[in-house]
């Protein structure tokens, strides 16, 4: 059974950095990044290609947040840097045989991880 799993989430003050990690049971999914706050719809945040040699970045953060994976250890990676009180949400890794930037497109999920900023 194909599974993913978040972790990494906590406390930050804006500005500063917290590093997510989604750990997936196959090496042949695209891993994406989505995140949803209170009372708002889940939106994408970032993807990755199974081989990690395609990403795509919403625009909101595009040059502060970095997605990467490591096949090696079927681990995907999301640096987020200079935080803004914006990007507090639950974030969920979605794993997708063809999974790009629409959520419907994944086909596993994980059980999310918070990420709370101050301001």
């Amino acid at each position: 059974q194909v599974q993913v799993a978040e972790s990494g989430g906590g406390w930050v003050q804006a500005g500063g950095s917290l590093r997510l990690s989604c750990a997936a049971s196959s090496r042949s999914l695209n891993i994406g990044w989505f995140r949803q706050a209170p009372g708002k719809e889940r939106e994408f945040v970032a993807t990755i290609s199974k081989s990690g040699r395609a990403t795509e970045y919403a625009g909101s953060v595009k040059g502060r947040f970095t997605i990467s994976r490591d096949n090696a250890e079927n681990v995907v990676l999301l640096q987020m840097d200079s935080l803004k009180p914006e990007d507090a949400a639950t974030y969920y890794c979605g794993g997708g045989w063809n999974g790009w930037v629409r959520a419907g497109t994944y086909d596993f999920w994980g059980q999310g991880t918070q990420v709370t900023v101050s301001p």
